[in-house]
């Protein structure tokens, strides 16, 4: 299928292909939608397998920020950049090569952090261009969003419970979290802070090493998807829920941070069959983007703010699977009508 096609297919604005010869950065830039206001999204760095992996990828991640932004109530829209890996060796020329492709959108897109990326290299970004958000506390920035994510997960969990008849109490859960970089990590510690049992997988030893110190069990990677568990908290890696993985689950619930956790869209019905509540994943891991997104309020970066609006996707979850237990829809198509409609597209 040509690229054109491709953003036809999911209403894609414009796709950018970057390539700079002093440094070696190939980069592709997505911009899903700016019904809403800039394109927001992050800066994801990761090898690839080729090129045509990385367009994959930018094309679903852009389209998923414009549904969370939508879903969140934001004022922004969905994009997003992969860096096809390894990265320039000289870190600060790549990401001035980065910003430059990045200013040439005149603010269609703005960046902000996502794998591979810290608020180091935000502010190396903002060396060169002012459409990056995702800077340092100390710098006027909205600081890591890592914690508000986590915490968005949190709340979603609770309506995804509720939605199981589970209650909400957390005590003497069993969850099972696989990833535990800086937004899996946080889940653990709340979760274990809440009085679940946590178990735990990553392909990265140090990552596992820091969950196993907050208290959660370690198992194999391979192995968590298949845990006997009440919860299921995807952390890393999308794409996961697919034909081969939702048959061996175990949970009763599906509550993440992951992008993109449904390989199609017909994963989402597969569950449903398995009366498996799904948290859709672009409204339960807004809480990174609701932070970094307030940088670029005419009114300056407010953290309050950030803490109601994280705090009402729970309000956000409620509503959804109400509508999906009504209608017999999916949860993931009410909250992409949900998005739909308030990005002023037919549903």
């Amino acid at each position: 299928m040509s690229l054109i096609a491709q953003m036809k297919l999911n209403d894609h604005e414009q796709v950018s292909h970057v390539w700079d010869a002093a440094t070696g950065l190939r980069a592709i830039i997505a911009v899903h939608s700016n019904a809403l206001g800039p394109g927001v999204g992050g800066v994801r760095i990761r090898n690839y397998a080729d090129e045509d992996a990385a367009l994959v990828d930018v094309l679903r991640l852009s389209q998923a920020m414009s549904y969370k932004a939508a879903c969140a109530g934001l004022a922004c829209g969905g994009a997003k950049a992969v860096v096809l890996g390894p990265f320039p060796e000289d870190r600060r020329a790549g990401m001035h090569a980065l910003a430059r492709a990045i200013d040439s959108l005149g603010g269609r897109y703005v960046a902000t952090e996502d794998m591979g990326m810290n608020e180091s290299d935000i502010a190396l970004l903002n060396e060169v261009t002012a459409h990056a958000v995702g800077r340092a506390l100390v710098d006027g920035g909205s600081g890591d969003p890592s914690p508000y994510t986590a915490q968005g997960v949190i709340v979603g969990m609770r309506s995804s419970l509720r939605a199981a008849g589970l209650g909400d109490d957390f005590k003497g859960l069993r969850v099972a979290v696989q990833g535990c970089g800086n937004v899996g990590l946080g889940v653990i510690e709340r979760l274990i802070a809440a009085g679940a049992t946590v178990i735990a997988a990553d392909i990265d030893a140090a990552a596992t090493a820091r969950a196993q110190q907050a208290g959660a069990e370690i198992v194999d990677n391979e192995a968590i998807l298949s845990q006997s568990v009440d919860v299921l908290a995807p952390c890393g890696i999308g794409a996961i829920l697919n034909t081969q993985t939702i048959p061996t689950l175990a949970c009763r619930v599906i509550a993440g941070a992951a992008n993109n956790q449904l390989a199609t869209e017909a994963d989402g019905q597969r569950l449903a069959e398995r009366d498996i509540v799904y948290a859709p994943d672009f409204v339960i891991n807004a809480g990174g983007l609701i932070n970094v997104s307030d940088e670029i309020d005419p009114s300056g970066y407010n953290a309050q703010r950030v803490e109601q609006r994280v705090a009402a996707i729970e309000t956000t979850l409620d509503e959804i699977f109400a509508t999906a237990a009504e209608s017999g829809k999916t949860t993931a198509a009410i909250a992409i009508a949900l998005a739909k409609a308030r990005m002023g597209r037919a549903v």
